[in-house]
């Protein structure tokens, strides 16, 4: 617990300071995709975040692997943000800083998040099915998707959007029917 809320004093004053420099160049979008592919990255290479939250690592084989990595990428304010990150041994919160300044986008953006998991790959229209569900569900102006794959669901999806929880898996059907049949005998 302790460690958590240290956390959470750590990154939500940088992601406020890097959204903060966004909107101060007229980058919140830049940003924001920015940001998105360090998540890519981050998700793409453990060994990576073992590596930049490494403490034995000296700081400039940090920021030359980040460099590497981000090449011309990435907005050079966006760059020298990780170099601070760097510098202050911070970057080991690189994936929760992403992700905080995310929430930070889409509230300035009234968007939400969904996490959506089935059972295969959606296509295109499935995914504007699925967004159009949520803004149904909620006020938001846009909704981002978060897709994930589970083949036991079997078929069908999971809709997370905050609190809300829309089962319509397969898998769900199937273990209502079965609530529903214990009930009858």
């Amino acid at each position: 617990m302790k460690g958590s809320s240290f956390s959470a004093e750590v990154v939500e004053p940088y992601a406020e300071a890097l959204m903060s420099l966004a909107q101060e160049h007229d980058l919140v979008d830049k940003f924001g995709e920015d940001v998105a592919a360090l998540l890519d990255t981050l998700k793409e290479s453990e060994e990576l975040e073992q590596f930049l939250g490494n403490p034995i690592v000296k700081a400039d084989d940090k920021k030359a692997v980040l460099e590497q990595i981000t090449g011309d990428q990435i907005h050079p304010y966006m760059v020298n943000f990780l170099k601070i990150l760097v510098e202050r041994r911070r970057i080991l919160f690189l994936r929760d800083v992403c992700k905080q300044y995310q929430a930070l986008l889409r509230e300035l953006k009234q968007a939400v998040l969904a996490e959506v998991v089935s059972a295969v790959e959606l296509n295109d229209d499935q995914k504007q099915a699925v967004r159009q569900k949520v803004l149904s569900m909620t006020n938001a102006q846009d909704v981002e998707l978060d897709t994930q794959i589970d083949a036991d669901l079997l078929g069908g999806v999971i809709i997370k959007v905050e609190s809300q929880v829309v089962d319509a898996s397969l898998r769900g059907q199937l273990r209502r029917i079965g609530v529903s049949l214990s009930r009858s005998t």
